[in-house]
């Protein structure tokens, strides 16, 4: 796509399914897989360069966030990938860094995620929240707070909601996809 930067690293290119949106401004080093009718978003990095990044269908990385790795240390001898599942709400400058995010996750603009994290599917850590390392957000929980701490327990509309998201993203990929390509 244009004005994407895809970067090999350590022999490793970044793999992009055709069907998924990188915007423009957008850079993308090393071991990342990006799937189906996912959106990485303009200015977002995702560094894959000491581990790996694996990104499911339909999960959307808004504009401005990064998405990094941890390396292999003492204590932690594989270090610590980023895995983000499928459907996978990441807000705006949202700082991403060697956890898994599992379906339907859902990251608020301007939050961090640190080393070993887990949020749980259909779990949400609020806008501007800080999870510390090792931390999991248990399913349906909503996190708030630096550091974040439990809040309450996510509605039945609340996950809706976040559907509802998931689905404008996908349609709206693509609206950027058509108008970027006149």
């Amino acid at each position: 796509m244009a004005g994407t930067e895809t970067i090999s690293f350590g022999g490793r290119t970044p793999q992009v399914d055709p069907s998924a949106f990188v915007a423009p401004g957008a850079r993308l080093i090393g071991d990342i897989e990006v799937g189906p009718e996912a959106s990485i978003w303009y200015n977002c990095v995702l560094r894959g360069d000491v581990n790996r990044i694996r990104i499911g269908a339909r999960t959307n990385i808004q504009d401005g966030s990064v998405i990094h790795v941890d390396s292999p240390k003492p204590g932690a001898p594989e270090g610590h990938p980023t895995i983000i599942g499928e459907e996978v709400l990441i807000g705006h400058l949202a700082m991403v860094h060697g956890c898994i995010l599992n379906d339907r996750a859902f990251v608020g603009l301007g939050s961090i995620v640190m080393d070993g994290c887990e949020i749980e599917s259909d779990a949400m850590l609020a806008a501007g929240a800080m999870l510390t390392p090792g931390k999991r957000i248990p399913s349906r929980q909503l996190w708030a707070g630096r550091p974040a701490k439990y809040v309450r327990d996510l509605t039945d509309e609340e996950l809706e909601g976040m559907l509802a998201g998931i689905a404008h993203y996908v349609a709206l990929a693509k609206a950027h996809r058509e108008a970027l390509s006149r």
